[in-house]
């Protein structure tokens, strides 16, 4: 039976010839001399007849038949206008003179400044150790671009249409030049101005005396003040690169954020082998690759060029050296003093003049914490404001800081950084104009005209646990009120039983942008981690936060929890929360969430008809949504409620300048999940 089939498709086969087919084969699986062997039906589904193929394909011959294009002619070919400003803003940065730590500037320097090579992806044999089925090979007469934002330099530089940037004031930070920086490592203070200074810090609340630190760094516009500050032997200040007997802590200041540097900060067991490498964990289906491939550039927290940008510009480290057994006397109920690192901003920015043509000036603060086998310690960052001089003479500033955490064996780390510079921000700009006076100015005229909302606060944090059972205890707090902030947060796990707590709290009011991002690393076996993140928005601000915990192929039995909360305060402010869990082991406890959502009337309620006003019943409930953070902090600068200074004192007050006035619009509850 023969079938003639031109436009009809033929789906199945008969019965009958599937019959036929199967009886022209004997048992033995030859045909049978009785039944001839019928040729099997010829099955189209549209596609038309088959062309016929000629023995040897014809191969395309470069120069013959296409031509290679000139690769580096197209390497820019992708940027807009904006992207050229952010090459051109951040190439002003790199000018001028290297910082302190000589040739380690000098390499950071070079790796910002050299571009990536433009290399097709090719296919490699499923033995190779870099084998990977993921690759994109372009056809050879196709020109090869960059990722985007590696156009002009070696690491990613801000774009604001990039995964990491997306919620971030990118046009307005690159519209403001924060080419100026002072020169000098150390600031020399006579008698009355380390006075002035200290009576300074002392009002601000973030002072701690001799006997309640055990050792306190003050800094001023990014320069040391040996006059205000406490050293020990195993906490002091570097001025310059550690000689060859300490290359190891060498080592440690070169490394970069984002997988840039490739190396971990230690050897991984796997099974009966150990990972080494950040870019090939997982492999071979699901590791990360090549830091400069755009699927690795989507993944990251864009902090990699600003921290080399601090490598090579910082003109003094923060060094804080744990050694092995470091307060093992003390019970495991009592709190070891704290390591006070004071970062504080005056108005002028280090310079003795206002700047012309309203140029800034940057400054770039490095910290470095190494805590050896056994070692306890506690270690505060603040960043604040020194003087009250007239805010009309102040300098836009960029603050560009880097720290690093190392923990060793055993260690147990706790660490909070706090984030007040900038002063306040003007309340009340969510209201309207028709609920001011006639003569009365708007609210949010005076918050444009505010100097601080010129300035940039930039913030990387990278933690490398090392050690079995090690762990670290973070905590966040971005309170100040710079028009720009953005806090990054890394943790990487790299030894069974390590754990990290991770706490964080951002207030945003006026017309701030706020973003907070933090990547819990989980890679040794057997690791956890728990992570809270509170978010509080009034005015007209935008608060992002973006949260990534990533469980490698080698963490299996991994615990890790995250939930992000959001208080709205305003009809005019926004907020974004992104909890994200990659995971590629299989045997994990994971879980994440979010919520967003309005103070609650029920509450407020309940409270005013216990005779609180409307204002005061909102503070409450925002002080407490607060609290559970702040308590993470160490106590010797967290301080008590009803005292005149004290980090609980300065978030009430703050609370209480983006408390909301008058009604909402819109009264609801609502929450996302």
């Amino acid at each position: 039976m023969k079938y003639q089939h031109h436009q009809t498709c033929l789906l199945a086969l008969s019965a009958l010839e599937v019959a036929l087919a199967f009886q022209s084969l004997n048992g033995l699986g030859r045909a049978s001399p009785k039944q001839p062997l019928l040729s099997p039906a010829f099955v189209s589904i549209g596609l038309g007849p088959e062309e016929p193929k000629t023995e040897e394909e014809k191969r395309l011959e470069a120069g013959i038949d296409y031509e290679i294009p000139n690769h580096e002619e197209f390497r820019t070919s992708r940027r807009s206008k904006l992207d050229e400003k952010c090459d051109a803003w951040f190439g002003a940065l790199l000018e001028g003179e290297g910082g302190c730590l000589g040739d380690i500037s000098e390499q950071a320097k070079a790796t910002l400044t050299t571009p990536v090579p433009l290399v097709n992806e090719e296919e490699k044999p499923i033995d190779d150790p870099d084998y990977t089925p993921f690759i994109s090979t372009r056809l050879p007469w196709t020109p090869l671009v960059p990722a985007y934002g590696l156009e002009e330099f070696g690491l990613p530089v801000p774009r604001r249409n990039a995964e990491t940037w997306r919620h971030f004031d990118v046009a307005g930070m690159i519209e403001q030049s924060y080419s100026f920086d002072s020169k000098e490592g150390s600031i020399d203070l006579s008698e009355e101005q380390t006075e002035a200074y200290r009576a300074g810090l002392e009002a601000s609340g973030t002072w701690l005396d001799d006997e309640a630190c055990e050792a306190r760094l003050v800094y001023v516009d990014g320069k040391f003040a040996s006059q205000l500050s406490k050293t020990t032997e195993f906490v002091y200040n570097m001025d310059g690169p550690m000689d060859d007997t300490d290359s190891e802590l060498n080592l440690l200041l070169s490394r970069l954020t984002d997988g840039f540097t490739d190396e971990l900060a230690t050897p991984v067991p796997c099974n009966d082998d150990e990972s080494t490498s950040y870019s090939k964990l997982s492999k071979p289906n699901h590791n990360i690759g090549s830091p400069t491939s755009q699927f690795a550039v989507n993944t990251q927290q864009g902090s990699a060029c600003f921290a080399a940008l601090n490598t090579y510009k910082t003109k003094a480290v923060a060094y804080v050296n744990a050694p092995p057994n470091h307060n093992e006397e003390l019970d495991e109920f009592t709190v070891p003093k704290p390591v006070l690192i004071l970062n504080a901003m005056t108005s002028l920015g280090g310079v003795e003049k206002s700047l012309e043509d309203d140029k800034g000036v940057a400054c770039h603060p490095r910290t470095i914490v190494v805590a050896e086998d056994g070692a306890r310690m506690s270690v505060v960052q603040s960043c604040v404001d020194l003087d009250t001089r007239d805010d009309a003479i102040a300098n836009p500033k960029l603050y560009n800081g880097y720290t690093q955490v190392f923990v060793k064996g055993t260690a147990n780390v706790t660490h909070s950084y706090l984030e007040e510079s900038g002063g306040f921000v003007t309340a009340g700009v969510e209201k309207t104009d028709d609920e001011f006076e006639d003569d009365e100015e708007l609210a949010r005229g005076v918050e444009a005209k505010r100097p601080a909302l010129k300035d940039t606060h930039l913030e990387a944090i990278d933690v490398h646990v090392m050690g079995e059972e090690g762990a670290y205890q973070g905590t966040v707090m971005s309170l100040g009120g710079s028009g720009r902030i953005r806090i990054n947060l890394s943790v990487s796990l790299l030894r069974s039983k390590s754990h990290a707590s991770v706490n964080g709290f951002s207030l945003s009011g006026g017309a701030q942008r706020s973003d907070m991002k933090t990547n819990i690393h989980h890679i040794a076996q057997g690791t956890s981690s728990a992570q809270i993140q509170k978010n509080m928005i009034g005015g007209r601000a935008t608060g992002a936060f973006r949260g990534r915990i990533r469980v490698e192929q080698s963490a299996q039995q991994t615990d890790s929890q995250q939930l992000s909360r959001t208080i709205l305060l305003s009809d005019k402010c926004r907020a974004w929360a992104i909890p994200s869990l990659e995971i590629i082991a299989d045997d994990v406890q994971c879980a994440h969430g979010a919520t967003i959502s309005d103070l609650s009337e029920e509450e407020l309620f309940y409270l005013r008809s216990r005779g609180l006003d409307r204002t005061t019943a909102r503070n409450m409930l925002m002080y407490a949504f607060a609290d559970d953070i702040a308590a993470c902090v160490d106590p010797a600068i967290l301080g008590t409620l009803d005292g005149s200074v004290g980090l609980q004192k300065r978030i009430i007050q703050r609370l209480e300048n983006v408390v909301p006035r008058g009604d909402r619009a819109v009264k609801a509850e609502f929450h996302s999940i």
